[in-house]
C-alpha cells in the first residue's frame, strides 16, 4: 500500500522587501525546518529525505558535468576507479551507489558485487526517472534543475548560519557618494579617498618633512543608494566539480545577503563566451534558479565577461561591483591578456569596480589578477581552500561598506 502524501508545502525566499514573496511548489511528501532569520523573517526548506538525497545526486551531476546512464556508470566504476572518481567525484559515488569510496574500491574485484552493484545504480537512476528528475537518457529535467537550485540554497544557508553570517548589519558605506568620516588610511583603501587636507595638517603637526604611510587620512563615504553587484562565474572546463560547486554556493550566498540588505545583484556566466547575463535585480528566486544550472564547459574569455557585465550596470550614481570568479588565465582572443586589461579599464571608466576571486591561478595568471584589481580598484584574493569561498566573496562585499 502507497504511503500517503502530506499537503503541499511551499519554499520560501527572499526579496527585497523583507517579506516572504517567492515560492517553489514541491510535489513529494515534506518537513518543516527553521533556518536562518533575518529581523522576524523564518525561512523554511521543505524537502523530505529523499528528495535531499535525489537533490544531491543531481546537483553534482550538474556540477561534474554527468549523463545519468547506468551502464556506462557502471563500466567506468569497474574499469578504472580512480578514472571514475575523478570524472563523477566522490560524493556522486558515494550518494548513487550507497557506499563509501573504500569499501567500493576493495569489492568492485568481486562478482557478486558487481552484479548487486549493477541492479541498484540500475535502480536508482530509475528511481530519478520516476521522479522526473532525469529524462529517460539521463539528461537533467527543469524539475531536476529546481530541486537542485532549492538544496544548494538550503545546504548554504545551513552554512552560513554555521559560519555566523545573516545578519550583520550592512553599513551604507561606499567609494561613492558624500563624505562621512575620517579615518587612518588602511591598505586596500581607495587612494581616491585620501583626504590630503587633514593628511597635509597631521604631517605638519608631526613635523614631518615628508609625508609618510602613518600620515595619511582616508575619508569613508556614505552611499547614494543600494549596491548594485555583478557575479561573474568562470564555467570553463577546468572549473568542473567541486570548484563550480563552491563558486555556485558563494554566489547563492552573496546573493541572500545582498537582498536581504536591499541591494540588487547580477549574474554573468561565462566560458568561451558569455552564455547567460542578468543586470542587477531583487529576484533572489531567479538568480538562484540560473546559478542551479550552470554546467562547466570550454574555455575561458575573460574578456566578454567584464564587457558583459559593463552592459548590464544600471545607470546611475550608485555603487557599481563587479566580482570576478576564475581558476584561470583567459584563453580566448588574438592578445586574450592585453584585451582583458582594456575591458577593465572600460568598466574603470563607468565608475566600476572590480574584485576578482582566483582559485588557484598560475604565476601569470596571479599577475594579470593583480592588474585587474589595481586598475579595477577592487581586492585580489588567491584562494586553495574552495570550502571558505563563500566566506571570501562575503567579505569582499561587507568590504564595500567598510
Amino acid at each position: 500500500m502507497k504511503t500517503k502524501l502530506k499537503k503541499k508545502k511551499r519554499v520560501m525566499f527572499p526579496n527585497s522587501s523583507g517579506k516572504k514573496s517567492k515560492n517553489v511548489r514541491e510535489k513529494k511528501q515534506v518537513i518543516d525546518k527553521k533556518r536562518i532569520t533575518t529581523g522576524d523573517k523564518f525561512l523554511y526548506s521543505a524537502l523530505g529525505s529523499n528528495e535531499k538525497k535525489n537533490g544531491k545526486i543531481v546537483s553534482e551531476g550538474i556540477n561534474h558535468n554527468v549523463n545519468f546512464n547506468p551502464d556506462m556508470m557502471f563500466e567506468n566504476l569497474v574499469d578504472n576507479y580512480r578514472l571514475a572518481k575523478q570524472l563523477y567525484g566522490e560524493t556522486l559515488i558515494r550518494k548513487v551507489t550507497g557506499y563509501d569510496e573504500g569499501f567500493l574500491e576493495k569489492n568492485l574485484v568481486l562478482p557478486e558485487f558487481r552484479r548487486k552493484l549493477k541492479k541498484e545504480l540500475k535502480d536508482k537512476i530509475n528511481d530519478l526517472k520516476k521522479q522526473e528528475l532525469i529524462d529517460n537518457q539521463g539528461n537533467i529535467t527543469d524539475k531536476g534543475y529546481e530541486l537542485s537550485s532549492i538544496i544548494m540554497y538550503t545546504e548554504e544557508l545551513d552554512n552560513l548560519k554555521a559560519k555566523g553570517f545573516g545578519e550583520k548589519e550592512h553599513k551604507k558605506i561606499s567609494v561613492h557618494g558624500e563624505k562621512a568620516q575620517v579615518r587612518n588610511f588602511k591598505s586596500g583603501d581607495p587612494y581616491k579617498n585620501i583626504d590630503l587636507r587633514k593628511t597635509i595638517r597631521l604631517a605638519v603637526r608631526r613635523r614631518h618633512k615628508r609625508i609618510n604611510k602613518k600620515d595619511l587620512k582616508t575619508s569613508l563615504k556614505k552611499s547614494k543608494g543600494r549596491i548594485n553587484i555583478v557575479y561573474a562565474i568562470d564555467s570553463s572546463a577546468s572549473m568542473n566539480g567541486k570548484k563550480i560547486e563552491m563558486a555556485k554556493k558563494a554566489g547563492i550566498a552573496l546573493s541572500y545577503i545582498a537582498v536581504n540588505n536591499k541591494d540588487r545583484i547580477g549574474l554573468v556566466i561565462f566560458r568561451t563566451e558569455t552564455i547567460e547575463k542578468i543586470p542587477p535585480t531583487d529576484d533572489f528566486e531567479y538568480i538562484i534558479q540560473k546559478i542551479g544550472r550552470i554546467r562547466a564547459r570550454k574555455e575561458t574569455n575573460l574578456t566578454n565577461a567584464v564587457k558583459d557585465s559593463i552592459d548590464i550596470f544600471p545607470e546611475t550614481n550608485s555603487t557599481k561591483h563587479l566580482v570576478l570568479i576564475t581558476d584561470a588565465m583567459p584563453t580566448i582572443g588574438k592578445d586574450p591578456e592585453k584585451e582583458t586589461i582594456e575591458a577593465v579599464l572600460a568598466a574603470k571608466n563607468h565608475k566600476i569596480t572590480i574584485s576578482l576571486v582566483g582559485i588557484g591561478l598560475n604565476k601569470k595568471g596571479t599577475e594579470l589578477a593583480k592588474k585587474i584589481t589595481e586598475i579595477g580598484k577592487g581586492r585580489l584574493f588567491l584562494v586553495k581552500d574552495i570550502e571558505n569561498l563563500d566566506a571570501i566573496v562575503l567579505k569582499d562585499y561587507y568590504g564595500l561598506s567598510v
